[in-house]
């Protein structure tokens, strides 16, 4: 007789089968029923033939990463009209603001405009770029944020999750772009997406918290879009806008420049000059740094932007020198001046704060990078030192002496440092004074930056001959007494 022990029926043996695929195959089942829920919140939305989108409206915007003080709030700016066309199918959009300061007088960050400033952004797949004047000027370093924007819009997160980019799980819809952002959607009783929660990968903060609530949804055409939309990031308000206007399948072909597709990234490009004895100005991009040799180390002024800006910095000054370097002095706190920080962290580096800023710095170093893990998060280490300036502290090696002060006053950062070298006379600093082009007219009246910076050179009996600057170019100290408004 047969083993009954070793034989299974057919209806056995489809159990099993049948139990082994599920097992091995939970996904196809669960995205089975992903794709019919999301199909629900696309009908529900009006997106199901959705392919592109024009918004239009009016309301406050924040200058995020440019707070005065360091932890507070971003400055902001009142939104006159705001008007954002969409292209799903090609990943792209344009978005057009005409806005005035809402600061008086003006405090914090990208502050000093006066009237009316317009600013045009773009963003098509993997290039991103600002539109001044006629030119377009690659803009990667905001690809994160303007790929967040494209995709957290109600209609975009459904049109991401559909193609690839997430799934429905409950009553919450997980998408994101690997390395850039990863976010979680809330639906309401009707099926409407009201928040977002989201991680954006960031230069300073890591992993930044990002938050998006839309409220009082309209139809416009047949598709559903709210008319009160906020946003926080970093725990600060960053957009508060009310929608006046949806244009449905509004025309939205965004193309490419070819300058901006064929340009090498801006970030590694460095360009050296030596301009005393030991003393390097490092620029190539828009933002520079210095180094200054000491007898046994050396003190880099600002690593600006970016992990990539900082690591392309860090190989320049190995070629320059194989001493240690001791110490990063940081001018302040804004992100496109300190998104260069961690990188220089994971390389063990002090960095030199003004005391108003060393808690802040103390968190940016600790922070985790999980979304896109950078320099200092591949290095391993949990910690930096981190060392407070208050009105002034001179490192000096009895040869050389490198003075680390505070621009007292200014309206554009409470933590605003400059170096100052009495030996050569050079005077490094950043944002409160930035050489124009030669023979173009100086602003009137003068910025307030420029003028409390002159008043701190005076008030501190500094001798400077040569201005080196973090935007711009090296100029003799009588270019910033005229852009002053001092003739002499």
């Amino acid at each position: 007789m047969p083993r009954r022990g070793n034989l299974r029926g057919p209806s056995s043996v489809f159990n099993a089968t049948r139990q082994a695929l599920l097992l091995l195959f939970p996904v196809a089942a669960q995205a089975q029923d992903s794709r019919a829920a999301l199909e629900s919140v696309a009908k529900a939305l009006g997106a199901t033939n959705l392919k592109s989108i024009e918004i239009q409206g009016s309301g406050v915007t924040f200058q995020v990463g440019q707070s005065a003080t360091p932890g507070m709030a971003w400055p902001q700016f009142d939104i006159r009209t705001f008007t954002r066309v969409v292209n799903y199918e090609t990943a792209s959009f344009r978005q057009e603001i005409l806005q005035t300061r809402a600061l008086e007088p003006p405090r914090g960050g990208g502050v000093y405009i006066r009237g009316e400033h317009k600013l045009v952004f773009a963003l098509s797949g993997d290039h991103a770029w600002n539109v001044t004047g006629d030119a377009a000027v690659p803009a990667p370093i905001t690809l994160a944020d303007r790929q967040f924007q494209l995709w957290s819009t109600p209609h975009g997160v459904v049109q991401a999750a559909l193609a690839g980019k997430g799934m429905m799980q409950g009553r919450t819809i997980v998408f994101g772009v690997p390395g850039r952002f990863k976010a979680t959607a809330f639906l309401d009783t009707a099926g409407l997406i009201e928040r977002i929660e989201a991680t954006m990968s960031n230069p300073v903060l890591g992993d930044m918290p990002v938050t998006v609530s839309y409220a009082e949804y309209r139809d416009f055409g047949g598709v559903k879009f709210p008319t009160k939309i906020r946003q926080t990031y970093g725990g600060f308000p960053a957009l508060e806008l009310t929608v006046t206007e949806v244009r449905p399948n509004a025309a939205a072909d965004i193309q490419v420049p070819d300058n901006v597709r064929q340009a090498a990234s801006p970030y590694a490009r460095v360009a050296t000059q030596s301009v005393a004895d030991g003393v390097w100005y490092v620029t190539g991009g828009s933002h520079h740094s210095a180094v200054i040799e000491m007898k046994d180390h050396l003190i880099v002024v600002e690593s600006p932007l970016n992990d990539e800006r900082a690591l392309a910095l860090l190989a320049e000054i190995r070629k320059l020198s194989s001493k240690p370097i001791r110490y990063l002095v940081v001018s302040h706190h804004h992100f496109d001046h300190s998104g260069g920080v961690r990188a220089f962290a994971g390389e063990g580096v002090t960095l030199v704060t003004h005391d108003l800023a060393k808690t802040y710095f103390e968190k940016v170093v600790a922070a985790p990078a999980t979304v896109s893990p950078d320099h200092l998060a591949k290095s391993g280490k949990k910690a930096a030192a981190v060392e407070g300036v208050r009105d002034r502290r001179s490192l000096t090696d009895g040869t050389r002496t490198v003075e680390v002060r505070h621009i007292a006053g200014s309206l554009h950062a409470d933590d605003l440092l400059m170096v100052y070298l009495p030996k050569e006379k050079f005077l490094i600093e950043a944002d409160a004074y930035t050489p124009p082009a030669p023979n173009a007219t100086p602003m009137t009246p003068p910025s307030a930056f420029t003028v409390n910076l002159v008043e701190n050179i005076t008030k501190q009996g500094l001798a400077v001959d040569q201005i080196l600057p973090l935007h711009g170019r090296m100029v003799p100290v009588a270019e910033l007494q005229k852009a002053a408004g001092h003739s002499h």
